[in-house]
């Protein structure tokens, strides 16, 4: 794991560039891939997507600040403010351009960044996630929750949504992701997870900037998800022209813990794209190019 400095707090993030044979982040090689956590998780849901792509290109794999292993700071943390942070850890890395893969709080940090810097984006994932604000009774539900996990901490938070974060056949054939589900959630620091509730439920609406988002993109999400349903995933769809919809069938919210194969399959399809596209341009840009 290594740390960097960004916004006044500490990121730590793994970075598979670090760890072996994976390219770098210059104008050579795949496309670095950063993914993004959500809530109330850390970097190590995306273990299995680690494994499976950080041999081949550079994959970053941050904790939010707040979760894991990066500061936490109390009172409200923005979407904006995460998006920020993922610029300059980029920066800090000398990665100008990336995939950005985002699941649940992780995809609509993935759609602020996309917001603000369109250009360091190379490719999108949106996997159980929604773009709409929020609404008026979700806005007092997410500060409600917010204030009972500064008071009561996290383990009855945790044990109270585990059968709904993850499907009914995860708890009954992969108990194993069940469990790593649940230690993440009880581990996550209460302050943190406490001033994301409070960001979110600020959150602006997404839905106009659909329609401007240019690159390759997935939309992924669970058959069983009951936080973000495949209604809300067609609506991403319908909306990003030219993007891929894929339901993973026997998974809940989070299927790239529960249904790995399937989710890296999608996945490799979009960075195969991306990368297509990143040969293309450099091939026009050579001599003779447009």
């Amino acid at each position: 794991m290594g740390t960097v400095a960004v916004g006044g707090v500490t990121i730590g993030y793994d970075d598979s560039a670090g760890e072996g044979d994976a390219p770098g982040g210059g104008s050579t090689g795949p496309v670095p891939l950063l993914l993004v956590h959500g809530h109330p998780f850390d970097r190590t849901m995306w273990a299995p997507q680690a494994a499976a792509f950080g041999a081949a290109r550079r994959v970053v794999v941050p904790d939010l600040r707040g979760y894991g292993a990066s500061t936490v700071q109390p009172g409200r943390t923005g979407l904006d403010v995460f998006a920020g942070d993922l610029a300059a850890l980029l920066d800090a890395l000398g990665i100008p351009r990336a995939v950005l893969c985002g699941l649940s709080m992780g995809g609509q940090v993935v759609l602020e960044f996309q917001r603000r810097f369109a250009g360091r984006v190379a490719g999108l994932v949106l996997a159980d996630t929604f773009a709409q604000a929020e609404t008026e009774a979700g806005r007092k539900e997410r500060y409600d929750r917010a204030a009972v996990l500064e008071r009561d901490g996290m383990a009855a938070y945790a044990h109270g949504v585990l059968d709904s974060m993850v499907g009914p056949a995860t708890v009954r054939d992969r108990p194993e992701v069940a469990a790593h589900v649940l230690r993440m959630m009880l581990g996550a620091p209460p302050l943190g997870a406490a001033a994301a509730l409070r960001g979110r439920a600020e959150r602006p609406d997404y839905t106009p900037t659909l329609a401007r988002i240019a690159v390759p993109t997935l939309v992924a999400v669970g058959r069983d998800d009951v936080f973000t349903p495949v209604s809300d995933a067609r609506f991403l769809h319908e909306h990003i022209a030219g993007s891929r919809l894929v339901v993973v069938e026997g998974a809940g919210h989070l299927p790239n813990l529960e249904q790995p194969a399937a989710f890296d399959a999608a996945l490799a399809d979009l960075l195969a794209a991306v990368d297509a596209a990143a040969d293309g341009a450099a091939d026009g840009a050579g001599p003779g190019g447009s």
